[in-house]
């Protein structure tokens, strides 16, 4: 092989190489199904309980120090604003396992609110 074609597929080699060692990715979502319902970020505990039914596991991950925010009014005409002081909020991390044929889902709770939701490797 020449050594100007060699050259051209080191890159392409490498990238390939790079790709079968990675680490799975875990990807973050606003939403996620269980069954025909829909949750969302910015959810609470209780909505996703009542949809979802009770987590594989829960793990609890500390405390983040957070400035309280309020929320009024509905729809497009929702107001917030932040109160006074630092509130120590904890941090929960819900693990949904939905079988060997699905992704895990990781949803990470603040306070009392869905932050964010995000698969993970393959259900056991």
């Amino acid at each position: 092989m020449p050594h100007a074609q060699r050259i051209a597929l080191a890159p392409a080699l490498a990238l390939a190489a790079l790709l079968l060692v990675a680490p799975t990715v875990s990807l973050s979502e606003d939403s996620m199904r269980c069954g025909s319902k829909l949750i969302s970020v910015s959810d609470g505990k209780d909505k996703v309980r009542a949809l979802c039914g009770e987590p594989t596991s829960i793990d609890f991950q500390g405390v983040i120090r957070r400035v309280p925010r309020y929320e009024y009014g509905y729809g497009f005409s929702r107001y917030q604003y932040y109160g006074p002081g630092v509130v120590d909020m904890p941090v929960e991390v819900w693990t949904y396992n939905f079988g060997t044929s699905k992704l895990l889902r990781k949803l990470r709770f603040v306070g009392d609110e869905l932050e964010e939701i995000r698969t993970d490797g393959y259900g056991y």
